[in-house]
Protein backbone atom coordinates (compact mmCIF):
# COMPACT_ATOMS: atom_id res chain seq x y z
CA UNK A 1 0.00 0.00 0.00
CA UNK A 2 1.22 3.10 -1.01
CA UNK A 3 1.34 5.68 1.80
CA UNK A 4 -0.28 8.99 1.21
CA UNK A 5 1.85 10.98 4.02
CA UNK A 6 4.32 13.77 3.00
CA UNK A 7 6.89 15.14 4.63
CA UNK A 8 7.02 18.86 4.36
CA UNK A 9 10.16 21.22 4.65
CA UNK A 10 9.78 24.88 6.02
CA UNK A 11 12.31 27.76 5.78
CA UNK A 12 11.16 30.22 8.45
CA UNK A 13 11.70 34.25 9.47
CA UNK A 14 10.85 35.76 12.46
CA UNK A 15 11.22 38.48 14.50
CA UNK A 16 11.50 37.11 18.31
CA UNK A 17 10.51 39.72 20.72
CA UNK A 18 6.71 38.94 21.14
CA UNK A 19 7.93 35.30 21.59
CA UNK A 20 8.54 33.09 24.35
CA UNK A 21 11.33 31.51 22.09
CA UNK A 22 10.33 28.95 19.63
CA UNK A 23 8.86 25.76 21.35
CA UNK A 24 5.38 25.66 22.15
CA UNK A 25 4.66 26.15 25.79
CA UNK A 26 1.10 26.50 28.20
CA UNK A 27 -0.11 30.12 28.20
CA UNK A 28 2.79 31.76 26.14
CA UNK A 29 2.98 32.88 22.82
CA UNK A 30 5.27 30.76 20.87
CA UNK A 31 6.64 30.26 17.35
CA UNK A 32 5.91 26.30 16.96
CA UNK A 33 2.28 26.96 18.76
CA UNK A 34 1.64 29.63 15.92
CA UNK A 35 2.87 27.76 13.43
CA UNK A 36 1.43 24.61 14.59
CA UNK A 37 -2.25 26.11 14.99
CA UNK A 38 -2.51 27.93 11.87
CA UNK A 39 -1.32 24.50 10.00
CA UNK A 40 -3.90 22.76 11.79
CA UNK A 41 -6.30 25.32 10.38
CA UNK A 42 -5.22 24.57 6.85
CA UNK A 43 -5.23 21.07 7.12
CA UNK A 44 -8.09 20.15 9.52
CA UNK A 45 -5.76 18.15 11.39
CA UNK A 46 -3.12 18.90 14.58
CA UNK A 47 0.18 18.43 13.39
CA UNK A 48 3.54 18.44 15.02
CA UNK A 49 6.69 20.81 13.76
CA UNK A 50 9.87 19.80 14.27
CA UNK A 51 12.43 22.47 13.96
CA UNK A 52 16.01 22.45 13.91
CA UNK A 53 16.70 23.78 17.32
CA UNK A 54 14.78 26.34 19.65
CA UNK A 55 15.38 29.58 19.92
CA UNK A 56 15.05 31.46 23.20
CA UNK A 57 12.40 33.85 24.50
CA UNK A 58 13.38 36.87 22.02
CA UNK A 59 16.14 35.41 19.79
CA UNK A 60 15.36 36.06 15.91
CA UNK A 61 15.64 33.34 12.77
CA UNK A 62 16.41 34.61 9.28
CA UNK A 63 16.88 30.95 8.29
CA UNK A 64 15.38 28.80 10.78
CA UNK A 65 14.19 25.27 9.49
CA UNK A 66 11.46 22.51 10.15
CA UNK A 67 9.69 19.41 9.35
CA UNK A 68 5.97 18.35 9.62
CA UNK A 69 4.22 15.05 8.20
CA UNK A 70 1.12 15.52 6.75
CA UNK A 71 -1.49 14.18 4.09
CA UNK A 72 -2.70 17.13 3.15
CA UNK A 73 -2.71 17.33 -0.73
CA UNK A 74 -2.05 21.44 -0.98
CA UNK A 75 0.89 21.83 -3.33
CA UNK A 76 4.07 23.20 -1.04
CA UNK A 77 3.70 26.64 -2.93
CA UNK A 78 -0.50 27.12 -2.00
CA UNK A 79 0.71 26.28 1.77
CA UNK A 80 3.39 28.82 1.94
CA UNK A 81 1.26 31.22 0.44
CA UNK A 82 -1.69 29.68 3.27
CA UNK A 83 0.29 30.16 6.07
CA UNK A 84 1.74 33.77 5.17
CA UNK A 85 -1.86 34.56 4.84
CA UNK A 86 -2.83 33.65 8.59
CA UNK A 87 0.47 34.48 10.10
CA UNK A 88 1.47 37.67 11.85
CA UNK A 89 3.98 39.76 9.75
CA UNK A 90 5.98 39.08 12.13
CA UNK A 91 6.90 35.58 11.06
CA UNK A 92 7.05 34.19 7.53
CA UNK A 93 7.69 30.83 5.75
CA UNK A 94 10.34 31.78 3.06
CA UNK A 95 10.11 28.98 1.56
CA UNK A 96 7.79 25.44 1.63
CA UNK A 97 9.19 22.40 -0.54
CA UNK A 98 8.75 18.50 -0.49
CA UNK A 99 11.16 16.50 2.04
CA UNK A 100 12.43 13.22 1.75
CA UNK A 101 10.56 10.37 4.13
CA UNK A 102 13.31 10.13 6.39
CA UNK A 103 14.53 14.38 6.63
CA UNK A 104 14.45 15.21 10.08
CA UNK A 105 14.71 19.38 10.78
CA UNK A 106 16.74 18.67 13.85
CA UNK A 107 19.04 15.13 13.18
CA UNK A 108 19.94 15.75 10.14
CA UNK A 109 21.39 19.50 10.75
CA UNK A 110 25.21 19.62 9.93
CA UNK A 111 25.77 23.29 10.99
CA UNK A 112 24.03 26.25 11.65
CA UNK A 113 25.53 30.00 11.55
CA UNK A 114 24.57 32.53 14.08
CA UNK A 115 25.02 36.30 14.04
CA UNK A 116 25.11 38.53 16.93
CA UNK A 117 25.26 42.43 16.19
CA UNK A 118 26.46 45.36 18.31
CA UNK A 119 25.35 48.89 17.71
CA UNK A 120 27.96 51.34 18.76
CA UNK A 121 26.25 54.51 17.98
CA UNK A 122 25.47 57.21 20.68
CA UNK A 123 21.62 56.87 20.02
CA UNK A 124 19.33 53.60 19.08
CA UNK A 125 17.29 54.05 15.94
CA UNK A 126 13.66 53.01 16.81
CA UNK A 127 13.88 50.65 13.72
CA UNK A 128 16.97 49.03 14.96
CA UNK A 129 16.23 48.32 18.64
CA UNK A 130 14.57 44.83 18.22
CA UNK A 131 17.32 43.34 16.60
CA UNK A 132 20.55 45.09 18.16
CA UNK A 133 22.00 45.03 21.65
CA UNK A 134 23.43 48.84 21.92
CA UNK A 135 26.22 49.17 23.63
CA UNK A 136 27.90 52.76 23.37
CA UNK A 137 30.85 52.74 25.30
CA UNK A 138 34.21 52.08 23.80
CA UNK A 139 35.43 48.52 22.89
CA UNK A 140 38.74 47.31 21.22
CA UNK A 141 37.84 45.59 17.87
CA UNK A 142 40.68 44.04 17.16
CA UNK A 143 41.34 42.47 20.67
CA UNK A 144 37.74 41.13 20.33
CA UNK A 145 38.45 39.76 16.84
CA UNK A 146 41.52 38.08 17.84
CA UNK A 147 39.65 36.29 21.00
CA UNK A 148 37.10 35.45 18.73
CA UNK A 149 39.24 33.54 16.15
CA UNK A 150 40.64 31.02 19.06
CA UNK A 151 36.92 29.75 19.87
CA UNK A 152 37.51 27.69 16.32
CA UNK A 153 38.17 24.14 15.97
CA UNK A 154 36.60 21.32 18.15
CA UNK A 155 36.51 22.13 21.88
CA UNK A 156 34.56 21.72 25.18
CA UNK A 157 32.35 24.73 25.59
CA UNK A 158 31.46 23.73 28.93
CA UNK A 159 32.34 27.48 30.30
CA UNK A 160 29.96 29.02 27.56
CA UNK A 161 27.15 26.87 28.43
CA UNK A 162 23.80 27.71 30.83
CA UNK A 163 23.26 25.11 33.41
CA UNK A 164 20.19 23.13 33.76
CA UNK A 165 17.31 22.68 30.69
CA UNK A 166 15.60 19.12 29.65
CA UNK A 167 17.25 16.80 27.76
CA UNK A 168 15.25 17.76 24.09
CA UNK A 169 16.50 15.02 22.24
CA UNK A 170 14.34 12.79 24.55
CA UNK A 171 11.15 15.08 24.74
CA UNK A 172 11.15 14.70 20.77
CA UNK A 173 11.57 10.96 20.43
CA UNK A 174 8.89 10.68 22.80
CA UNK A 175 6.77 12.52 20.57
CA UNK A 176 6.78 9.48 18.16
CA UNK A 177 9.87 10.75 15.72
CA UNK A 178 12.76 8.36 15.89
CA UNK A 179 16.03 9.69 14.45
CA UNK A 180 17.60 7.47 11.30
CA UNK A 181 21.19 8.98 11.47
CA UNK A 182 23.30 9.89 14.12
CA UNK A 183 22.26 13.17 15.69
CA UNK A 184 24.19 16.33 15.35
CA UNK A 185 25.07 18.13 18.50
CA UNK A 186 21.82 20.66 19.19
CA UNK A 187 22.51 23.90 20.20
CA UNK A 188 19.31 26.12 22.57
CA UNK A 189 18.00 23.94 25.68
CA UNK A 190 14.05 24.81 26.41
CA UNK A 191 12.83 27.94 26.35
CA UNK A 192 12.47 30.71 28.93
CA UNK A 193 15.91 32.94 29.47
CA UNK A 194 17.12 32.78 33.05
CA UNK A 195 19.07 35.66 34.43
CA UNK A 196 22.37 37.11 32.92
CA UNK A 197 25.10 35.46 34.98
CA UNK A 198 28.77 36.79 34.86
CA UNK A 199 31.95 36.32 37.11
CA UNK A 200 30.75 36.90 40.43
CA UNK A 201 29.00 34.45 43.64
CA UNK A 202 26.00 34.24 41.55
CA UNK A 203 27.28 32.98 38.42
CA UNK A 204 26.48 29.11 36.92
CA UNK A 205 29.65 27.17 38.23
CA UNK A 206 29.50 23.59 37.62
CA UNK A 207 30.53 21.19 40.20
CA UNK A 208 32.63 17.98 38.99
CA UNK A 209 29.72 15.86 39.50
CA UNK A 210 27.69 18.00 37.89
CA UNK A 211 29.61 17.91 34.76
CA UNK A 212 29.74 14.22 34.34
CA UNK A 213 26.34 13.95 34.72
CA UNK A 214 26.10 16.33 31.73
CA UNK A 215 25.62 15.28 28.43
CA UNK A 216 28.79 16.34 26.21
CA UNK A 217 30.07 19.88 25.80
CA UNK A 218 32.26 19.37 22.85
CA UNK A 219 31.56 21.11 19.86
CA UNK A 220 32.98 22.09 16.73
CA UNK A 221 33.23 25.59 15.63
CA UNK A 222 34.11 25.80 11.55
CA UNK A 223 33.91 30.10 12.04
CA UNK A 224 34.31 32.75 14.72
CA UNK A 225 34.68 36.14 13.33
CA UNK A 226 33.85 39.38 14.14
CA UNK A 227 33.12 42.09 12.01
CA UNK A 228 33.19 46.26 12.42
CA UNK A 229 31.19 48.12 9.66
CA UNK A 230 31.85 51.78 10.86
CA UNK A 231 29.44 53.49 8.84
CA UNK A 232 26.81 51.76 10.64
CA UNK A 233 28.75 51.78 13.93
CA UNK A 234 27.78 48.37 13.51
CA UNK A 235 29.99 45.38 15.53
CA UNK A 236 28.74 41.85 14.14
CA UNK A 237 29.81 38.31 15.32
CA UNK A 238 29.09 35.88 13.49
CA UNK A 239 29.59 31.87 14.21
CA UNK A 240 29.39 28.35 12.89
CA UNK A 241 29.83 25.21 14.35
CA UNK A 242 28.22 21.50 14.00
CA UNK A 243 26.00 22.57 17.07
CA UNK A 244 25.80 25.06 19.87
CA UNK A 245 24.81 24.60 23.98
CA UNK A 246 21.92 26.55 25.87
CA UNK A 247 23.28 30.33 25.85
CA UNK A 248 26.53 29.36 24.04
CA UNK A 249 26.71 32.10 21.86
CA UNK A 250 25.31 35.27 23.98
CA UNK A 251 27.50 33.86 26.37
CA UNK A 252 30.16 33.95 24.20
CA UNK A 253 29.55 37.68 22.95
CA UNK A 254 29.45 38.29 26.44
CA UNK A 255 32.84 37.32 26.95
CA UNK A 256 34.17 38.88 24.12
CA UNK A 257 32.33 42.33 25.35
CA UNK A 258 34.58 42.10 28.33
CA UNK A 259 37.50 41.38 26.28
CA UNK A 260 36.87 44.67 24.30
CA UNK A 261 36.33 46.44 27.15
CA UNK A 262 40.13 45.55 28.42
CA UNK A 263 38.37 43.41 31.43
CA UNK A 264 39.82 40.24 30.06
CA UNK A 265 42.61 39.40 27.70
CA UNK A 266 42.54 37.60 24.31
CA UNK A 267 44.34 34.42 26.07
CA UNK A 268 42.21 34.55 28.75
CA UNK A 269 39.35 32.90 26.47
CA UNK A 270 41.36 29.61 25.91
CA UNK A 271 42.11 29.97 30.13
CA UNK A 272 38.15 29.65 30.31
CA UNK A 273 37.82 27.27 27.69
CA UNK A 274 40.22 24.80 29.36
CA UNK A 275 38.70 25.74 33.23
CA UNK A 276 35.48 24.58 32.14
CA UNK A 277 33.92 26.83 34.45
CA UNK A 278 31.10 29.07 33.54
CA UNK A 279 31.95 31.69 36.46
CA UNK A 280 34.79 32.65 34.76
CA UNK A 281 33.06 33.62 31.22
CA UNK A 282 31.35 36.96 30.54
CA UNK A 283 27.82 37.82 31.48
CA UNK A 284 25.16 36.46 28.92
CA UNK A 285 24.61 39.15 26.07
CA UNK A 286 20.68 40.27 25.57
CA UNK A 287 18.78 37.77 23.42
CA UNK A 288 17.60 40.79 21.07
CA UNK A 289 20.88 40.97 19.34
CA UNK A 290 20.99 37.52 18.16
CA UNK A 291 19.73 35.82 15.11
CA UNK A 292 19.88 32.42 13.47
CA UNK A 293 20.94 32.86 10.26
CA UNK A 294 20.84 29.59 8.42
CA UNK A 295 21.32 25.73 8.79
CA UNK A 296 22.92 23.15 6.60
CA UNK A 297 22.33 20.00 5.57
Amino acid sequence: MISLMRNLRLTIAYDGTDFHGWQRQPNVPTVQALLEDALCRITAVQVTLHGSGRTDAGVHAVGQVANFSTDCRIPAEGLQRALNDLLPRSVRIREASEATPTFHARYHARSKTYRYRILQAPVCSPFYWRFVDHYPYLLDHQRMADAARLLEGEQDFTSFAAAGGDDEDQQLEGRGFRPVVSRAPEEEKPVGSPPSVGRGPHAEALSRAELKSRPSAVRTIFLSRLRWRPRMKLLTYEVRGNGFLHHMVRNITGTLIEVGRGKLSPADVLRILEARDRSLAGPTAPARGLCLMKVEY
